[in-house]
């Protein structure tokens, strides 16, 4: 059991930063071995999966246990906002890593490959390349239809988790309950249009350093979506059960938070990914 006094707060030892570890370990040595085609690498990441999902499970039903108990002080609050703000600082240093790369390839690696005869003489040194034998451009993902749909619903998604932000400020559970509900909806809607968009591309991971960043980018995007939706549709669960107040929600915050952050980097993927 965790400690808590008016000066600190100490938390009792925990495996399930332990699990966390184990199931992410799992699901990218399973992501691995399936691009690699060994034939355990499904199994493998199947199994991170259901272990991810049962962390998810376990973790934050002790985390809510423990705060509509009344564990946590202002000392816990405050820490808590500090550590959201540093893991999406680290999330947004983890997307400029990407982005680095893909303005890095596109602006200075190609521009060197294509005059360096030497090493690839007949790479053609456009933009989306198939690889450095390519003598013609792949099919790009164009940024109207799909992408541009998407890009609408990601921006309506943070004007309907305002919505319920303001209606959780005035105590009025009902419009935060819609608002909430409007949200997960329309990140479930962005999930599946965006699996549709993978089905029709004309292009794999494969297909050279622009088949790699591309999926790479709106992959891992595609993956902060569902956890973010994940994370809202428990915050509307607790919701329903009357767990926050306007003086104490700062579970919802931290998921408003993490939502808009995911909204800021769809904007900066459809400029520079679909569009440029």
């Amino acid at each position: 059991m965790s400690q808590n006094t008016n000066n600190y707060y100490l938390p009792a030892p925990s495996l399930w930063p332990l699990i966390a570890a184990i199931s992410l370990f799992l699901m990218a040595g399973g992501f691995a071995m399936q691009l690699n085609n060994i034939a355990s690498g499904t199994y493998t990441l199947i199994a991170g999966g259901l272990i991810f999902a049962y962390l998810l499970f376990g973790w934050f039903a002790e985390v809510i246990k423990e705060s509509v108990s009344g564990f946590y002080n202002k000392q816990v609050d405050s820490s808590f906002r500090w550590g959201m703000g540093w893991f999406i600082f680290s999330e947004v240093m983890f997307f400029a890593g990407f982005f680095g790369a893909l303005l890095y390839i596109r602006t200075i690696a190609l521009k060197w490959l294509s005059q360096s005869t030497l090493v690839w003489p007949d790479f053609a040194g456009t933009w989306p390349s198939s690889g450095p034998a390519a003598t013609q451009a792949l099919e790009s993902m164009g940024p109207w239809g799909l992408p541009a749909i998407n890009t609408m619903i990601l921006l309506i998604s943070g004007a309907t988790l305002t919505y319920a932000h303001w209606g959780l400020m005035k105590d009025n559970r009902k419009q935060t309950i819609i608002g909430l509900g409007l949200t997960v909806a329309l990140g479930a809607i962005f999930l599946y249009l965006q699996m549709h968009e993978y089905a029709e591309a004309a292009f794999t991971m494969d297909s050279g350093i622009y088949g790699s960043t591309f999926y790479m980018l709106t992959g891992f995007h595609g993956l902060h979506v569902t956890m973010g939706t994940i994370m809202l549709l428990i915050i509307l669960f607790r919701v329903m059960k009357g767990h926050f107040s306007s003086k104490d929600h700062f579970g919802f915050e931290a998921v408003a938070w993490y939502w808009h952050f995911v909204d800021v980097v769809w904007l900066f993927l459809f400029v520079f990914v679909y569009w440029l």
